[in-house]
């Protein structure tokens, strides 16, 4: 890799895992990708979701990165692949971006006169298949420390035909799924929040909200403000520079059915704190920005779109080979795939 990407790392001592909250500085103008690909060897009494919490990484990010690693006993000594480099998403690098297809989180905190920009990044679990997380734009809406559980009846229905009835109110607690933070969306029903089973981030396992680790929704709870912008997108493939290198990274391309028509959202906590009413009216406005059916592309589809928006303003080859074979694995990783030009006629545009 020729760009070098600077990584701040602040040690958040008291949380569990030794977790790290980790703080790339944004790459330099005309280049799009951050972190760099590691390994390290695992303990004797590891498992790849012990691995991938401590470094910053859900489920399918190091299982998808380790298909041959053993995911509950890697064993003393095992390589296993950190797939710590992000090509970062298409579009504003403004607010929160929520790439679903990639399970995971980037937050653009705007900087202040004089500071480095700077981008987080963080992993997420997403809607399951008969309760999608939906496409679009809205904001942070209001903050809300130590949520209260208010399941809809349609959660309270399936639990307890699960036989796992729920009361109408769970509080604050370590029973309670919403964890110690959530952020509400201007999308009613939404939130970003934390969980009582961080094994499960990383997966397509909620009824449509965002949650990450306890550590990472307890930092970025901090740094958020009410009004920030969220934006949803579902792509399977990104495509950016670093330097002349065009780098590819490809992530499985999601399935989706229909959402339930009376009844699409994950259980939310009702008091809506640190915001103002012309704010929630204002977010609410969002809602028309949002796509419930996430559309499906294939993935060639997705790599020609991504290729055509990467080099329409700087002209690049792709080795359509290499790309071809990096959506057969969708391992995540992303690799070297194609080269800068300079000849025009040979962009994307002709290509």
């Amino acid at each position: 890799m020729n760009f070098r990407h600077h990584l701040i790392t602040i040690l958040l001592s008291s949380l569990p895992f030794g977790a790290l909250a980790e703080v790339y500085e944004m790459p330099a103008d005309g280049n799009d990708v951050i972190g760099a690909l590691t390994t390290i060897a695992a303990r004797a009494d590891d498992t790849l979701l012990d691995i991938a919490r401590r470094h910053g990484l859900g489920y399918e990010d190091i299982v998808r990165a380790n298909p041959d690693v053993d995911t509950w006993l890697p064993g003393e000594g095992t390589e296993v692949v950190l797939p710590t480099r992000y090509v970062l998403p298409p579009g504003p690098r403004t607010g929160i971006v929520l790439n679903l297809a990639e399970y995971r989180m980037y937050y653009f905190p705007k900087p202040k006169a004089g500071e480095t920009a700077l981008v987080m990044t963080y992993p997420m679990s997403i809607g399951r298949m008969d309760w999608e997380t939906p496409l679009g734009r809205t904001t942070v809406i209001s903050k809300v420390r130590n949520p209260s559980w208010y399941p809809p009846e349609s959660i309270r229905a399936e639990h307890a035909a699960d036989g796992r009835p729920l009361p109408r109110i769970v509080p604050a607690g370590p029973d309670n799924p919403l964890g110690d933070y959530a952020m509400r969306l201007g999308l009613p029903g939404y939130l970003i929040h934390g969980t009582n089973r961080p094994a499960g981030v990383g997966m397509r396992v909620t009824h449509g909200c965002v949650r990450m680790f306890p550590e990472d929704i307890g930092f970025l709870f901090g740094q958020v403000e009410v009004n920030t912008p969220v934006r949803i997108i579902n792509e399977p493939v990104k495509m950016g520079w670093d330097n002349d290198e065009l780098v590819v990274e490809v992530h499985r391309t999601l399935e989706f059915v229909p959402p339930p028509v009376e009844d699409i959202v994950e259980p939310t906590d009702q008091p809506v704190a640190e915001s103002t009413d012309q704010e929630a009216t204002d977010a609410a406005g969002n809602a028309e920005d949002i796509v419930v059916a996430p559309p499906v592309r294939d993935a060639m589809t997705a790599l020609t779109e991504q290729f055509v928006l990467a080099t329409n303003t700087r002209p690049g080859r792709l080795d359509w080979d290499v790309a071809e074979e990096m959506l057969e694995r969708a391992d995540g990783i992303p690799a070297i795939a194609g080269r800068k030009i300079n000849d025009a006629a040979t962009s994307a545009a002709s290509e």
